[in-house]
């Protein structure tokens, strides 16, 4: 089994999601829900990272941002109206690059946000990404005026011959003036992304952008193992990669360790503090396992117990194109259009997966709480992953092989119902 099998930051995954026929009303799909995070996706870049396989087009015509931004705002407007009074208690604007947008459409972000859906951006937990293009002081202090209290930035490398084997060609000179940028703004939890397993990285080169990043103290940092995805412009490895990639993040994650820095999942690490410390996205009120998210924008997704829904998917840019070209132009908002559907199994699963990626693995007391029966009595799961997973009278949780083996874990718990509608997901 490989140790890479597939990044799983959600379950099910958008492969699996289908249009739904017919489209239920969100007044329905969101009746008796507890709306408690809330996701705004913003679906431009200034460039197209070779091994991303996110929702987001490059550049945007004249007008377009304007126009989706009055699109989204439609949306919030119907959204809001379906809910039944939500408390949102974190949220985060993703995409994508929301720094795309320039500081007057950034205030315009943030105001129709609030308006629309009647929350105080400044009261709860706010995350939002940036890149180092387009991290600039104009934009960063309309971010932290507005109550950005984390911000995530894409490095990848500080290596800039590995940011272009990456196709992310960026120079480290504008990479560390973004990073500056970031500091001298003062939102309180900066976190920097980097890649591992990229054509040409060394234990040294791997090292040295570890070092770099730690120049900064950032609160977060998140280690990426490179994917090589459908469509995504970088072409298939062999099994000696995987090799690598695994010495890379053993590597990375006891350079981090030793740094003073706490694992919380395979690709998390942050320095230690209280749980829901101030500026990260994680609220004491929100539970990702039982809790529901609303999500705004084409590329954003919605969660509820019984039902997953978004709008259409895609990868390839003719596709995204259309279909951020069809969302500025609609007007029914009040629908489910695609989604899957959760039964009590595939709750179960949900549960199951999104607890085990974690470092403190899964309550037996919450999920028997929620299902009326014990985890290890429905899942066999100390039997299937030898020395992967550890269990006691109150938790199951990885040991730290089986965190280094998340990426095999989380697809082998996937429903055969789940993996028939990605397998026969006709990629575009």
């Amino acid at each position: 089994m490989t140790p890479y099998e597939g990044y799983v930051y959600t379950y099910p995954h958008k492969t699996a999601y289908r249009p739904l026929d017919p489209r239920p009303a969100l007044s329905e799909v969101w009746a008796g829900e507890r709306a408690g995070a809330l996701y705004v996706h913003i679906p431009f870049c200034e460039m197209r990272c070779g091994f991303c396989n996110l929702f987001t087009r490059t550049g945007a015509p004249e007008g377009l941002t304007g126009a989706y931004l009055d699109a989204l705002e439609r949306q919030a407007r119907a959204v809001r109206a379906a809910l039944d009074g939500p408390r949102f208690t974190t949220a985060a604007f993703g995409g994508g690059t929301p720094t795309y947008l320039d500081a007057r459409e950034l205030t315009r972000l943030f105001d129709l946000t609030e308006q629309a859906m009647g929350v105080g951006l400044r009261e709860i937990p706010l995350s939002v990404e940036t890149s180092p293009a387009t991290a600039t002081p104009d934009r960063l202090a309309v971010l932290a005026e507005r109550g950005a209290s984390r911000i995530s930035i894409g490095v990848q490398s500080f290596v800039d011959a590995e940011a272009r084997a990456a196709v992310r060609p960026q120079k480290r000179a504008e990479v560390e003036a973004a990073l500056d940028a970031i500091r001298a703004s003062g939102i309180a939890t900066l976190n920097i992304d980097l890649i591992y397993g990229i054509d040409g990285q060394t234990p040294d080169s791997w090292r040295h952008s570890l070092e770099a990043a730690l120049t900064w103290r950032p609160e977060e940092l998140y280690l990426y193992p490179l994917y090589v995805r459908p469509l995504t412009g970088l072409g298939r490895q062999d099994r000696a990669w995987d090799d690598q990639r695994m010495e890379l993040y053993r590597l990375g994650r006891d350079h981090l360790l030793d740094a003073g820095y706490e694992q919380v999942s395979m690709r998390m690490f942050r320095l230690p503090g209280p749980p829901g410390p101030p500026g990260t996205t994680e609220s004491a009120d929100y539970c990702c396992q039982t809790d529901g998210m609303v999500g705004l924008g084409c590329g954003a997704r919605s969660y509820t117990s019984a039902l997953h829904h978004s709008f259409e998917y895609a990868v390839g840019a003719r596709h995204v194109r259309t279909i951020i070209d069809d969302y500025v132009r609609r007007d029914d908002f009040g629908v489910a259009n695609v989604g899957f559907a959760l039964d009590e199994e595939e709750r179960r699963r949900r549960h199951l997966i999104q607890s085990l990626l974690r470092t403190e693995g899964l309550s037996r007391d919450l999920y028997r709480s929620r299902f009326g029966t014990d985890v290890l009595d429905d899942y066999p799961l100390l039997e299937r992953f030898p020395g992967w997973l550890t269990a006691d009278a109150s938790t199951v949780r990885p040991t730290p092989g089986g965190l280094a083996h998340s990426d095999a874990i989380g697809p082998a718990l996937f429903s055969p119902r789940v993996r028939a509608l990605m397998e026969g997901y006709a990629a575009c």
